[in-house]
């Protein structure tokens, strides 16, 4: 473990605080001191749901350790149930509860409660947030599913299948959920279950029953569908549908999956007509640098190069047990895979990349607004703004125009931003003119009557210039200059600007420098 200021995941027992939060009548016990229940303000201020976390914590204290913290637990487990009723119990422990070793799972088992209880072994410091929300599915559909309930024969009804990875606090599940649900509809398919989000144990045990899979999120559901696969010779889909080109895929595969013809004109909604349109033409080319967890940075980098055109200079993810899954994607696009949970070594890699747009979590955001460039976030965690109240899911050919307008505003609403600036010193749009649709009576501008005196003030010297050097050898005059250069051009007017001063040994970039290189490169 390292002492970290901001971490990608928790740890796993707040993955599988997601899971039962997601669901309806699980309850999680979890032997926790006090200070450990944060977790609650994730989900009531974050995600801004209606209702707290189906969790009791044993909140057991300093002055407890003296005495019998596992009676402590075997009391909260008790009143829980009693007071909640839940048709199914989860138990565990915190990181800091797991160090006085209680075993509140073992504990549970001997209790005697009248409903099934689920022990999870999640190790917190090995693990983190999404392994541990895939295990405590993993663990609840093979103790809960009932193999005895298995699929009917399909003759005289429509194929059906589970829906499988959604969470509480996951990056747009709940509205990814309903745009898969009305796609399944539109192709003949009943969704049987979905779990976690929106599930209870009585519905898991009936998973058996529905004919295939569909795993939405890998993270968390990559698990639980080999088992049923194993189990129950239920297939599931290995394309996520994100964008157009992945939807087209998937419609295909569970097509195939649920045995009936796929439809040859799927709506693809309207980010293939703005790709092919003139207005896009400017975008064409720009560098990304993609950074996330690894299914929606995998879909976000396919997206960028084949359906807008972005040229991919950075792609990674924090997950290390997608790693592999990485490296493979970022060999497609030639640039070297990022595998940390280091948000400083993040920055540095955006930095280093010298690019144009950055995609990723609510972290690469903070990051992209230090470095001054544009910013989409394309994957958990994410803060209260990504919790949108209006539909907006990342799957589906909806999806794909949500993915379309959250990319391009940034780089667009950039560029006026740009021009309000290139303009800020003319006289209609000084802030002390009037409008300009009340005549001519408008106040004359404060700065009109200022003498002009950049003309008349000496050029820099040598000496004047190097005290002003900033990091990477600009001049602050430099890099005022170069930060009137419109921002889709900027990165590459620096990266000319300081190839050109390496060539001629220029140690500080002056205003001159950048002219010259400008001159240069445009010969």
């Amino acid at each position: 473990m390292q002492l970290t200021v901001w971490t990608y995941e928790g740890p796993p027992h707040v993955g599988a605080m997601r899971v039962a939060t997601g669901m309806k009548g699980l309850h999680y016990v979890l032997h926790a001191p006090q200070g450990d229940t944060y977790a609650d303000l994730l989900f009531t201020m974050i995600e801004r749901r209606g209702e707290r976390p189906p969790v009791t914590y044993t909140t057991f204290q300093a002055r407890d350790l003296g005495t019998d913290t596992a009676e402590l637990f075997q009391k909260s487990a008790r009143d829980a149930y009693e007071r909640f009723q839940p048709q199914a119990m989860i138990v565990g422990a915190s990181c800091t509860a797991e160090l006085i070793q209680d075993d509140p799972a073992g504990l549970a088992l001997t209790m005697g409660l009248p409903c099934p209880i689920i022990a999870l072994d999640l190790p917190s410091y090995s693990h983190k947030e999404n392994w541990g929300a895939a295990e405590t599915f993993y663990q609840i559909v093979r103790q809960l599913a009932d193999k005895a309930r298995v699929a009917p024969p399909r003759e005289g009804r429509r194929p059906r299948a589970n829906i499988l990875g959604p969470t509480a606090l996951g990056f747009r599940h709940r509205d990814d959920v309903q745009e898969i649900t009305r796609l399944l509809g539109d192709l003949g398919i009943d969704v049987h279950v979905t779990a976690p989000l929106g599930s209870t144990p009585l519905a898991i045990a009936g998973l058996g029953e529905a004919d295939f899979n569909v795993v939405l999120y890998p993270e968390i559901a990559h698990e639980a569908a080999r088992w049923l696969e194993k189990t129950f010779g239920q297939k599931h889909n290995k394309t996520v549908p994100i964008g157009v080109g992945a939807t087209r895929e998937f419609i295909a595969e569970v097509c195939a999956l649920a045995g009936i013809a796929a439809p040859a004109d799927a709506d693809a909604g309207r980010m293939p007509w703005w790709s092919r349109s003139v207005d896009s033409t400017y975008l064409t080319g720009k560098r990304v640098f993609i950074f996330g967890d690894a299914t929606h940075a995998i879909a976000a980098a396919r997206i960028a190069r084949d359906e807008l055109g972005f040229e991919v200079v950075g792609l990674g993810c924090y997950n290390r047990e997608f790693a592999r899954d990485i490296r493979a994607a970022a060999k497609l696009y030639g640039v070297e895979p990022l595998i940390t949970d280091d948000y400083l070594a993040v920055e540095e890699a955006i930095a280093a990349a010298s690019c144009e747009l950055v995609l990723g979590t609510q972290m690469e955001r903070h990051i992209a607004k230090r470095l001054r460039l544009p910013c989409a976030v394309i994957s958990a965690p994410v803060h209260v703004q990504d919790f949108p109240a209006r539909h907006s899911p990342q799957m589906g050919f909806e999806g794909a125009n949500v993915i379309f307008d959250t990319w391009v505003h940034p780089l667009v609403m950039g560029l006026e931003e740009h021009l309000l600036t290139m303009f800020r010193d003319d006289f209609e749009f000084s802030d002390a003119a009037g409008p300009s649709h009340l005549g001519h009576g408008a106040a004359t501008p404060a700065h009109a009557e200022a003498p002009a005196m950049a003309d008349a003030a000496e050029a820099p010297t040598p000496a004047a210039v190097a005290a002003h050097v900033e990091a990477g050898g600009w001049s602050a005059e430099a890099t005022r200059e170069l930060m009137k250069i419109p921002f889709f051009v900027r990165g590459k007017a620096k990266r000319n600007t300081e190839r050109y001063a390496s060539e001629k040994g220029v140690a500080a970039i002056s205003v001159e420098t950048l002219y010259e290189a400008k001159a240069h490169y445009a010969r």
